[in-house]
């Protein structure tokens, strides 16, 4: 799998409520008392760290980080309509991934049907990402939730086969 910060190690696990401690707020937590800095809106998210941690973290399996990397973008766009919508539509695909690791079919299902939506009228200039692709992924993700669940006790786990990718 490809890495765009590779020298950045993933957390020591994956967050799924009820499977580990919660990683900012327990003492035990893998980002317990880390800083979180401020950003701003980014002019091009292919050169955006966070934008390509949270890439990173989703096609690792680390999903619930995934969503914590996207959404500082998603605040700095001010939440709503483009190009702020695409990125909680990885948001929810993240989310889905968490809901899959929790074993809720509903969940999963809830979460894919709204990143649809979201990344529906998305292009590469909002997301410069293989679009295609990912589209294709959240719409078998919610339409056959049943298939991604995967409840097995380990620090991570890749469920989605489509991997997140920067586009030519």
């Amino acid at each position: 799998m490809k890495r765009y910060l590779p020298d950045l190690p993933f957390p020591a696990y994956s967050y799924v409520p009820g499977m580990h401690v919660h990683p900012i707020s327990h003492p035990d937590g893998h980002s317990y008392q880390a800083e979180t800095a401020a950003i701003e809106t980014p002019a091009d998210l292919r050169s955006c760290q966070q934008f390509l941690r949270g890439i990173d973290l989703f096609n690792g399996g680390f999903y619930w980080e995934a969503h914590e990397a996207w959404e500082p973008i998603w605040h700095a766009q001010k939440r709503a309509g483009a190009p702020a919508d695409p990125i909680q539509g990885l948001i929810k695909l993240a989310a889905a991934g968490v809901k899959a690791r929790e074993g809720s079919a509903t969940g999963v299902s809830r979460h894919a049907a709204r990143a649809l939506q979201l990344l529906s009228s998305a292009d590469a200039s909002d997301l410069p990402i293989n679009l295609d692709e990912v589209r294709a992924l959240v719409q078998q993700v919610a339409t056959r939730p049943e298939r991604f669940l995967n409840t097995e006790a380990a620090p991570a786990r890749i469920l989605f086969t489509t991997a997140i990718q920067l586009s030519d």
